[in-house]
Formats: structure tokens, C-alpha cells, sequence
């Protein structure tokens, strides 16, 4: 009787690992799972990220005109620097283009002080004594009251409160002389001496347009420049991370199509008469609910024609993973198909009408024909079986 014990111990110590090993495969299946599940979400932040980005990009692109479209395409010819790059570079350019400001507005300076030291210039200096003056209605007059001490306060800030385009100071300036002008009437001596020096100040401020006008438009080209950079570079950034997508949705496939094949080999094989049942469950499906599972079997053989007029569907010749997800397929839209029906109650008209649509003819025919091709391959298989 000892070695039959021994036999016997040994067999509950095979089982017992063979459970044990069970049991680990699947907590390892479900961390797979898992890991899935985190990839995925990460993704679907990822595609909403790249699907904002060309939903914004094609609006802002109905606004652009033909002409700046071709110089666009011209200009997505030369190298595409990345977004940081695109960054540094805006930096820089602003960094230059405030430095040539800065030149201007030096410039403009000695136009200013030429103006200040003119003998007239002495009312303008500071700002008006209303209450000393007695100007009771100034302010219902002046909107915004302006001087020269303020503009030059301004000018000399630095605390990022002051100007920063020499146009801004050049508005000011005449503001100073119009408001003077607004104020008094022509006849009095603030209102001439507020003139004359306007006069002399275009005239000075003419000789400096010219660079003015030069650098606006060199920061416009600059600034359009650097916009059509940046977004070419966000462009290229995000078709990157659109190819990664494709590439992590491909491993992710990969995946799942191995624990998907774990599985089916822990499964045990369909058996003869479970082919023939779903065959027959197959014929109950609905046409819409038929073309899905032959998208199934299409999913897991690229050369079967799930579409083709004549479809020819050999269940015998169906991998096992193919019949496993056709079986949980079925036993599902049979069981919805099910509730459908009772929850109808036999409304015989609604039917009635329904089979008689022209869409619904033509599903019943498409699905008579398929389930005809399942049963005409399956008495093929019975023929060549030999007789007991």
C-alpha cells in the first residue's frame, strides 16, 4: 500500500502546483491588463492633445489668404527647428528688436530736448496747476492731461512702466500741445505758442519716421515669421506624436493578441457538436448582428471576404481564438435579440411594415444567402465523414 500512497501524494502535489502555476499566470495576465489600461488612457490623452491642435490649426487656416498660403508651402520646404528651439529663437529676436527700439528712442530724445529748450516750451513742462489756476472745468475738458516731466519720467522707467515703442511717446507728445490747444482759445497765447511747437515737432518728427516705419515693419515680417516657425515646429511635433500613437496602438494590438492566444490555449478545443450549434446560432442572428461576426472571423483571416457577394464561411477551418470570440459574439446577440422580442410583445403590424422596406428585404436576402453558404459548407464536411 505505500507506494499506491506515494503515487497518490505525488499526483495532489502535481495538482497543487499545476494550480499554484494557474494562479500566478493569471495575476500576470491581469498586470498585463492593467498596464494596458494605463498605456491606453495615456493615449486617448495624447489623440485629444493632436485633435485640438489640427482643429485649431485648420480654423486659424480659413483665415489666410491664398497668397500667404503659397509662401506658407515654401516655406515648410526648409528645416523644421523643434518647439524649444522655436522658443529661444523668439527670445533672442526680442532681445534684438528691443535694443534697436531702445536706439529710436534715444533718437527721439534729442528731438524732445530741442523741443523743451525752446523758449515757448515753458508751459508744458509740468503738469497744469487746475486748482492754482483756477481751471475748474479742465477735466470736464482734457480727458487725459499730459506734460513733458511726465512723459520724461516715463521714458527713463524701469520697472517695465514705461514706453515701449517710440510711437508711443511721439502720441504723447502731441497730446501735450493739443490738449493746450483744446483748451484755450486760439487767440490766447498758450494756444499759439501750443501750435507753433507742434509744428516744429512733425517737422522734426518726419526726418525719423522713415526708421521708424522700417523697424515696424521688420518686427511685423519678424513677428509672422516667427509664428509660421512655431507652429511648423508644433506641427512636426504633433505628427511625431501622432506616429508614436500608431506605433504604441500597434504594440498594444501585439499584446493583446498574445494574451488573447494564452487564453485560448488554457481553453479547452470546441468540439464537433459546439461548431455545429454555432453554425446554427449563426443563422438566428440578425442581418446586422451577421455582418459583425464575419467582421470577427475577417479580423483573424485577412484573406476571408466578409463583404464579397458570396461569402463561404468553414467553421472546421476557424482558429480556436476565432470560435471562441464568434461563441461569446453569438450567445450575446442572441440574448439581446431575446429581450428585443419580449419587450415588442408580438407587435405583429410594426413587423409586418418593417419586413416589407426595401433595406430590410434586402438584409434578410443577404443573410438567407450567408447562412445557405454556412449550411451547404457543413453538409460537404458530413459527406466526406465515412459510415459507421
Amino acid at each position: 500500500m505505500e507506494p499506491m500512497d506515494a503515487s497518490i501524494s505525488d499526483t495532489r502535489n502535481m495538482e497543487t502546483g499545476k494550480n499554484q502555476g494557474n494562479a500566478a499566470q493569471v495575476e500576470s495576465l491581469k498586470s498585463r491588463v492593467d498596464d494596458i489600461f494605463t498605456k491606453v488612457d495615456k493615449l486617448e490623452q495624447k489623440v485629444n492633445e493632436v485633435e485640438q491642435f489640427y482643429l485649431t490649426a485648420s480654423k486659424k487656416q480659413l483665415n489666410v489668404s491664398k497668397g500667404s498660403s503659397i509662401v506658407k508651402d515654401k516655406d515648410k520646404e526648409r528645416h523644421v527647428a523643434s518647439v524649444k528651439k522655436q522658443q529661444q529663437d523668439a527670445s533672442r529676436r526680442e532681445a534684438a528688436a528691443a535694443k534697436r527700439m531702445q536706439e529710436l528712442m534715444r533718437q527721439f530724445g534729442t528731438i524732445l530736448r530741442q523741443i523743451t529748450q525752446h523758449k515757448w516750451a515753458w508751459p508744458f513742462m509740468q503738469p497744469v496747476d487746475v486748482e492754482g489756476l483756477g481751471l475748474h472745468d479742465y477735466y470736464e475738458v482734457i480727458e487725459k492731461p499730459m506734460d513733458f516731466s511726465t512723459i520724461k519720467n516715463k521714458m527713463e522707467a524701469k520697472d517695465g512702466a514705461g514706453y515701449k515703442n517710440v510711437r508711443e511717446i511721439c502720441a504723447d507728445v502731441r497730446l501735450v500741445f493739443k490738449n493746450a490747444m483744446k483748451y484755450n482759445d486760439e487767440r490766447r497765447d498758450v494756444h499759439v505758442m501750443a501750435k507753433t511747437l507742434l509744428g516744429k515737432f512733425e517737422e522734426k518728427w518726419l526726418q525719423l519716421l522713415p526708421k521708424v516705419a522700417e523697424e515696424d515693419k521688420r518686427q511685423e515680417e519678424e513677428e509672422a515669421e516667427a509664428q509660421l516657425d512655431m507652429h511648423l515646429a508644433q506641427e512636426a511635433a504633433h505628427a511625431k506624436m501622432a506616429r508614436d500613437i500608431s506605433n504604441e496602438l500597434f504594440e498594444i494590438d501585439m499584446h493583446l493578441d498574445d494574451i488573447r492566444e494564452i487564453i485560448v490555449q488554457k481553453c479547452r478545443k470546441t468540439s464537433t457538436e459546439e461548431k455545429r450549434k454555432l453554425g446554427a446560432a449563426l443563422s438566428r442572428l440578425s442581418a446586422e448582428d451577421l455582418s459583425k461576426a464575419l467582421e470577427i472571423v475577417a479580423q483573424c483571416n485577412p484573406s476571408f471576404q466578409a463583404t464579397a457577394e458570396e461569402v463561404h464561411l468553414d467553421i472546421d477551418a476557424q482558429r480556436e481564438s476565432t470560435l471562441w470570440r464568434l461563441k461569446f459574439f453569438v450567445k450575446d446577440a442572441l440574448e439581446i435579440q431575446g429581450k428585443s422580442s419580449a419587450s415588442m410583445g408580438g407587435n405583429n403590424t410594426a413587423t409586418t411594415t418593417n419586413n416589407n422596406h426595401p433595406t430590410t428585404n434586402n438584409n434578410n436576402k443577404r443573410k438567407k444567402e450567408i447562412c445557405d453558404a454556412i449550411a451547404k459548407t457543413a453538409k460537404k464536411k458530413n459527406k466526406k465523414l465515412p459510415l459507421d
